[in-house]
This record gives structure tokens, C-alpha cells and sequence, in this order.
């Protein structure tokens, strides 16, 4: 009898990419924080998530060219990651707020783990069902 994964695991393995798709735009705007006019990025992880579960009318990635390849979970984000709103803009331009970015990569971390963690107890529980004990 073979295992519906989807329904086993349920959102957690969207929730988990696009956690650490999340993280690389958050480091790439931290490690971006002294480049002049660098806008920071990042999306919104609800309607990600909801696009990635079917919740939503979901656009697909589209490719310019036939030799690019597409990178894992990256038809979840949309085509063009908006720009983050700032606070208090830098004089050259640069958006980037250190400590908003930090925040945010530390929230996306906690998350992260949290989905790490629920997917680990998912996987237990199917060992324990297939074992019979």
C-alpha cells in the first residue's frame, strides 16, 4: 500500500521550503547593508505558503531561456520579490535596516526549526505505524 506523502506530512514540507527560501533573502539583505542603493527584499510567507497549497491561484515560474534551471522551491515565491518598505532610508539609497533584518532572519529561524521539528514527529509517528508497535 503505498504512503500519501501529502496527506502524511501535511503543509509542513511547503512551510519548510519556503522558510529557508526566506532565510536567503534575508541574509542577502543583511549582507547587503553597506551597498548604496540597495533596495531590501522579502515576501510575504502566508500567500507563498497559501500559493504553494493550491489556496490560491498560483502563477507559474516562467524561464527566459531553455538552459535555465529552475531552483528547487522556487516556483513558490512569485516572479519578482517585492521590496521591503523602509522605515528610515540611508542617505546613499540602501534600505536596509540591520535590525529588522535580524529580527526577521531570528523569527524565520525559530520557524524553521519549528517545522523541523513537527516534520521529525511526523516521521516518528509513520515508523511507529509501519512498525506495529
Amino acid at each position: 500500500m503505498a504512503v500519501n506523502w501529502q496527506a502524511a506530512l501535511g503543509i509542513h514540507p511547503a512551510a519548510w521550503q519556503l522558510e529557508g527560501l526566506r532565510a536567503e533573502v534575508l541574509a542577502s539583505n543583511m549582507a547587503q547593508a553597506d551597498t548604496p542603493h540597495y533596495l531590501a527584499r522579502d515576501f510575504d510567507f502566508r500567500g507563498a505558503l497559501g500559493n504553494a497549497l493550491g489556496n490560491q491561484q498560483s502563477l507559474p515560474l516562467q524561464l527566459t531561456d531553455a538552459r535555465h534551471i529552475p531552483k528547487p522551491g522556487q516556483e513558490l515565491l512569485p516572479d519578482e520579490l517585492p521590496y521591503r518598505v523602509p522605515f528610515s532610508p540611508a542617505l546613499d539609497g540602501n534600505t536596509v535596516d540591520t535590525n529588522m533584518e535580524r529580527m526577521a532572519y531570528m523569527e524565520n529561524a525559530l520557524a524553521y526549526q519549528t517545522t523541523l521539528t513537527f516534520l521529525s514527529g511526523r516521521f516518528r509517528t509513520l515508523r511507529v505505524a509501519i512498525q506495529g508497535q
